[in-house]
This record gives C-alpha cells, structure tokens and sequence, in this order.
C-alpha cells in the first residue's frame, strides 16, 4: 500500500493527535497538509463556480444575446477575477450561447441532419398548426437542471414539458411523445438546431407522424422567440423568486407555475385572455415572424390579423 492510501487512514479531530497518526501511518505530515489545501481549493472554486452560474444564468435570461465576452466584461464589474475560457466552459456545461449572427452558435451533432426554417413570413391562424422547443436551463441550490418545454404559437400554451439533471435526447422525446398524446399533433414542430432535436430518437417520433420539420436559422434570433419569452416568464416569475433547492422541489413548483401560466395568467399578446383559453377556443391568439420589424406594421391578409399583430408587436417589444 503506498503512502496516498494510507494518507487517506489520517482523520482530522481525531483525538489521537495528527502527527501520532502521520507517524503511525508511515506518511509525512506535508502529505497530509497538501492533500487537505488541495481540497479546500477545488471545494472554494465549486462554490465560486455556483455563483457564477447563478450570475450567468440571471444575465443571459435578460440579455440572451450576450456571448462569453459580453459576460466576461459583466462578471469582472461584479467583482470576479474571470478569464473567458472559464466562462466559456460554464456557459457551456449551461447549454448558453449568445442570440448573435456567427458560427456554432447552436451546434447539431456530427452526422444528424439539419432541417431549413419554414416559418419565416407564415401566419399562424390557428392552434395546433406550429408547435415549439427549447431547452433552459435552471439553477438549484446546489446544483442545476435542464428544462423542456413544448408550447402551440398560436395561444403560447405549454403543452407539455420535462426537467433532467443532464442535456440528452431522452427526456425531450418523452416530453414530444407526452404533448402529441394528449394534444394530437401539429402542422409544424419548430426547434433549434441542438443534438437533442436533430437526433434520429427526435426527429423519428415526427417523421412517424407526419409532421414537418422546421429548425432555426443561424443567426436568427427570433425564430424561437415565444419559447424564449417562456423561459423569461418561469424564472422571474417563478424559479427566481422561490430559490428550489431540489430536483423534487423543483417539479412541484413548475408543476404548479405551468397550471398558472395556462389557464390563469392573463397574457398581453393574447388581448390578456388565457393561453388555455385561446388554445380551447381557436380565437384570440395568432402568431408571426416577420424579417424585419417594419413588416409588424403591415395588415396580414386573413381574419386572425389582430392576434397576428399583437404577436409582430411581442416580438418587437418583447411583450409578454
């Protein structure tokens, strides 16, 4: 056995006093010294690392467009000796990339297939025509998760959605298959072009029900708006407020703060009606994603041109 494992027998508060026990132990004291600063060290820079996320997390959902430099530049005037590749690496253990023209910034995994935008200019007249996806993610005491949700664009109900302590495909395929059980199934399913919705597991449950298939543009930071506005609403109106510190808890609190979002919390881009309620009735809602936001200001040539315009006007204003 050599002198690491035995260090490992040296136990502080012990009544036999620390030096007896280096000696008995065959191990040098400074041994035992190094090994205990190393902990205290990686155990300072995990706590410091909690913050940071928790910092980050709170920025990005006010400012999404932000990058690791933007960030980096936001920590140092909070007072955190930060390089960017350590922001770099949270932002990416977060799932985080800023909403700016350039490259990777959703990467889909090697060999999956990348499927073109199909919403730009569409008018969404009706639920149950285009459904949406993103993942977010969402900090706990002591640890963090990653949210799903699936919401319909023309009444931003949240149809269905899952939480994980990990960003694989798994949970966001049982969320799809959850929304198309109970809500039938859409025209259009939109997402970003992430690995969890390019993989095969994915994009397989849509093919076998004859839905197409529409991912963001890179670049286009309002593809995915009504998900990201989503995202806004939950953490500051919820997960900032009651801090859960557990997974468990966590699942209760969304469970209830979805059922509110739903069927109580009067929406603006809805004419303050309901989400639960446009979706049951097929009036009110509406959605479109214009190319530039001077085309908000132009008549949409359908019946549903008021939820139409209230959406265009989320969208520039970010209403919600």
């Amino acid at each position: 056995m050599n002198a690491a494992e035995r260090a490992r027998w040296i136990e502080q508060g012990d009544e036999v006093p620390l030096a007896t026990q280096c000696e008995l132990a065959g191990v040098p004291r400074s041994t035992v010294y190094r090994r205990r600063e190393a902990a205290a060290r990686a155990q300072c820079g995990d706590e410091e690392d909690l913050q940071l996320r928790a910092l980050i997390d709170e920025e990005y959902t006010s400012r999404p467009f932000y990058g690791s430099r933007r960030m980096v530049v936001f920590l140092r005037g909070r007072g955190y000796r930060v390089n960017r590749k350590r922001v770099q690496r949270l932002m990416r253990e977060m799932g985080l990339a800023g909403m700016a023209p350039g490259p990777a910034t959703s990467k889909p995994q090697p060999g999956h297939k990348v499927y073109p935008y199909l919403l730009r200019g569409v008018a969404v007249t009706r639920p149950n025509q285009v459904w949406s996806t993103d993942i977010t993610y969402i900090r706990l005491a002591k640890g963090f998760a990653y949210l799903v949700a699936i919401i319909d664009w023309y009444s931003r109900k949240v149809l269905a959605w899952r939480i994980s302590n990990s960003m694989d495909a798994a949970f966001c395929v049982d969320c799809l298959e959850d929304a198309l059980r109970h809500h039938g199934k859409p025209e259009v399913f939109n997402s970003d072009q992430g690995s969890q919705f390019t993989s095969s597991a994915f994009t397989g449950v849509l093919k076998r029900e004859g839905v197409a298939i529409s991912m963001d543009g890179r670049g286009r930071a309002l593809d995915n708006i009504f998900v990201e506005r989503l995202w806004r609403n939950v953490k500051y109106e919820d997960v900032y407020l009651k801090g859960y510190a557990t997974m468990a808890e966590l699942t209760v609190g969304l469970a209830q703060y979805f059922a509110f979002y739903n069927a109580e919390r009067p929406h603006q881009a809805l004419g303050y009606e309901t989400p639960e309620l446009v979706y049951r009735e097929g009036t009110g809602g509406g959605a479109l994603i214009v190319d530039k936001f001077g085309e908000a200001d132009q008549e949409p040539e359908n019946e549903s041109s008021t939820g139409q315009r209230r959406a265009a006007a989320e969208v520039e204003m970010g209403t919600a």
